[in-house]
Parts: structure tokens; sequence; C-alpha cells
């Protein structure tokens, strides 16, 4: 996702902590918000820009999941990604990223581009729901989990799963994943 400085910074919704404004910070900013005070998640129980991070080719590669939603035991739960496009569009990419959390998979991933959403499982990548209104409540997810499981990613499924989500965030890496230049 593309995210250019404002040049200003904000106190984090969930930590508290001074941040850099960016273009799309004010939308992570408000789906915390919304999470923790109309669908009832614990503060405590998400998690900002959480990295995802391995070695492809021995070259470092990292993207961030924009929010996570964890479990007392810190097992996630659910992955939230914001996206530039059409939900649709990056609900390949999304399950991928759901899969290679550094703790593990998670069940479930949305993903949303702040007008429409689509949660989705990541067994299999089945579309769950759809709309703003498919974002389970804290509650409405402790339930979903159960009926949801978590994908098993053996050391040659994990590989494989990194190296295509490696490719699905790859255009990211010409501008975005590096400053950018406006000459």
């Amino acid at each position: 996702m593309h995210e250019v400085s404002l040049g200003q910074t904000i106190n984090d919704y969930l930590t508290g902590e001074s941040l850099e404004m960016t273009t799309y910070e004010d939308l992570r900013q408000a789906l915390a918000r919304l999470l923790v005070e109309e669908k009832g998640y614990p503060r405590r129980n998400l998690y900002p820009k959480v990295p995802i991070t391995y070695d492809i080719d021995g070259k470092l590669f990292s993207r961030c999941v924009d929010l996570l939603a964890r479990n007392e035991h810190g097992t996630p739960l659910l992955a939230l990604l914001f996206c530039s496009g059409t939900p649709e569009t990056y609900t390949r990419e999304a399950v991928y990223a759901g899969r290679l959390l550094p703790e593990g998979p998670a069940p479930l991933v949305v993903v949303t581009d702040s007008k429409d959403a689509r949660l989705l499982r990541t067994l299999d990548g089945k579309e769950l729901a759809t709309g703003f209104t498919s974002i389970p409540s804290w509650e409405e997810l402790q339930h979903l989990i159960q009926d949801h499981p978590t994908p098993t990613l053996d050391p040659n499924r994990l590989a494989r799963e990194q190296r295509v989500f490696y490719m699905y965030s790859g255009f990211l890496e010409g501008c975005c994943g590096k400053e950018c230049s406006t000459s």
C-alpha cells in the first residue's frame, strides 16, 4: 500500500504512542476505533502494523498487516489489511498475509478499502461475508474461529506461500517499498 508522510504526528489510538501521520494512518486509526468502540474488541488484543518478515533469495522482505486481533495468549485470530483498490482484487494477497503471520496463521482475514470489506477464511480463501458490516464483532469472532480452523503450513508449503505473497506484494517495491521521488 502506498503511504506518503503528511509531515505531522498523531497519537496512536491503541498504543498512545506518537507516530507519523501518513495518507493511510487516519484509516488505520478509524478502523481501530471502530473495532474497540463499536465492535467490542478489547484494546489490549489489537496490534497495529504487525510485520511479516522473511528472506526471499537472500533478500529481506517485509510487509505489515495493518491490524491484528489476538486472543489472550497471543494467538492470531483476525488480520485486517487496507487496500488501495477494491477489496475483491486483494483477497488472495490478504489470505496469504493471514497465513504468514510471525506467530502462525490467523483463521480469518478482512481486507478493506474503508468503504467495502471482505471477510475471508485463510484455510482456503473462501469469502465468508461482504460489505463493511462483514467485519465481525469480538463476540462474533469468538464463534467464527471455532468453525474456521487455521491452515497447517509445513516448511515446504510455508516457503511456497512466502514466495507467492512476495510476488503479490512485489508491485509495491518500485515505489511504495522505497522512498518515493516526485521528480
